[in-house]
């Protein structure tokens, strides 16, 4: 949950952090410090698609759950935030893939562990020859890991025992961040965890990001649909529209 200390501003029914990229960087390393385990969320169009499923979708409630037990929130979404500026509120974007990226530029040092959860080896070997001062150690589930206890499991243990600062959930959500929330539940891991999609892809370059120019256009999703069609046509040109409808039911009762 929120830190006590960090007033939050309500938006389509979740408490967003008010914080820009330098803040964000500082409150993330305060909490990579402590003997606890916390966790971030960086929510974005298609996350808000699933917190809110059409009539005819069944409930995540497992990632409902693990977005109220977050303890930092920051709006990912340029889309977002100008449907928050319509309804007279004002929102700060912290994309994911800028966090990740300037905390290994900025913050990460040879004193800190970082956990990667995901991925492949040659992620791990690109990433380690563009930034060797971390100690790091990786995880690689199988896919569909929400449907297998087993490999979930797993996840939770290895983090117990990586005894890691920062934790980088790879997985993609919901998955990435219903796991952070068990390792929460667990009361044995330690460090920050971030949910951070395709974020260590984008820092080695097995991606390509959009230009900066076309990100503060707020057009980031149609880069990455001409990137990806195959992969990603159904979630934004399909699901992510929903984001509209969301805002509209959200407005008319009034809430947030």
């Amino acid at each position: 949950m929120p830190a006590d200390d960090l007033a939050t501003i309500p938006f389509l029914g979740i408490q967003m952090a008010p914080l820009n990229l330098q803040q964000a960087i500082k409150r993330v390393s305060n909490l990579a410090h402590t003997n606890s385990f916390s966790y971030v969320v960086t929510p974005n169009v298609d996350h808000f698609v699933t917190l809110y499923p059409d009539i005819s979708e069944p409930r995540n409630d497992l990632f409902r759950e693990a977005y109220d037990a977050a303890a930092l929130t920051l709006c990912d979404s340029r889309v977002v935030r100008a449907l928050a500026r319509f309804a007279g509120i004002s929102l700060t974007v912290v994309p994911g893939s800028d966090l990740t990226a300037a905390l290994f530029q900025h913050e990460l040092t040879s004193a800190d562990r970082v956990a990667i959860i995901g991925g492949d080896l040659g992620l791990l070997s690109d990433l380690a020859r563009l930034y060797p001062s971390p100690d790091y150690v990786q995880h690689v589930p199988p896919m569909g890991v929400l449907n297998n206890p087993e490999a979930t499991a797993d996840i939770v243990s290895f983090i117990e025992e990586a005894n890691a600062h920062y934790v980088l959930f790879a997985i993609g959500a919901p998955q990435s961040e219903i796991i952070a929330h068990k390792c929460l539940k667990s009361g044995k891991c330690k460090g920050v965890g971030l949910c951070i999609g395709a974020s260590l892809e984008f820092i080695t370059s097995a991606k390509k990001r959009a230009p900066v120019w076309i990100q503060k256009a707020g057009m980031e999703w149609a880069f990455r649909l001409l990137s990806e069609p195959s992969r990603l046509w159904r979630r934004y040109l399909v699901e992510g529209p929903r984001i509209f409808k969301i805002f509209i039911d959200h407005n008319g009762s009034g809430k947030n």
